[in-house]
Formats: C-alpha cells, structure tokens, sequence
C-alpha cells in the first residue's frame, strides 16, 4: 500500500509529528508540523496526514486563515502529490503559496535522498 519513499520517510516523519505533540507552545508544534511537511510531502499519505493534523492544530488555534489555507491544501495534497505537483521544501503552512519551492536544509535533503534510496 505504501510506497518504498513513504515506508522510507516514515520514522523521520513520525519523529517530527512526536515532537510537534510534546511541544510547549503552539509556534514550535507547527514548526515541527512544518517539518514533518518538508520530509513528507513526497508521498500522498505523509502529505495528508501533516495537512490533516495542520487543520487539527489551526483549529485547536481558532487561526480562520490557516483552517481556510489546509482545507485547500488537503485536497491539493490528496490529488497534486501523486503526480508529482509538490513544491520542493515548501513548509505547508497558509503563510506560503502552496505553489513556492523553498530551500531545503541539508539534515532534510538527507533524509529525502535517502529515503528515496
């Protein structure tokens, strides 16, 4: 059902949702939601899944602009990723274009090129 990428990305990933969950202030849980973006947007689980529970924390936030921004990045995620249509280290968040690529940081490009093996 996974791809090799995803079943790859997944202890990286499932590392950073850990830490957004034992964060201490909302600002460092999206980043690591954030991050957990970054390394997952390669696979269309990883990328609903952190746009789901991106949802889950503006909610949680009562943030209107980023709960409007990751219901439009759900579906994008959910039928762009498969296809390749992912902006390479785009953070996922409301507050960048769901269209611009961003620098990657060598920890995060070496655990994607890794991952893709």
């Amino acid at each position: 059902m996974f791809s090799r990428f995803a079943r790859n990305i997944a202890p990286a990933v499932k590392a950073e949702l850990a830490l957004a969950q034992q964060a201490h202030s909302a600002e460092v849980a999206f980043k690591h939601l954030e991050n957990a973006h970054v390394l997952g947007q390669g696979s269309t689980w990883w990328h609903m899944r952190v746009h789901l529970l991106m949802l889950v924390w503006a909610w949680r936030q009562k943030d209107g602009a980023e709960l409007a921004g990751q219901l439009l990045r759900v579906l994008g995620a959910a039928t762009k990723t498969a296809l390749g249509w992912v902006p390479k280290g785009n953070t996922g968040g409301a507050n960048v274009s769901p269209f611009k690529a961003m620098p990657l940081s060598p920890e995060h490009q070496a655990l994607i090129d890794k991952a893709k093996g």
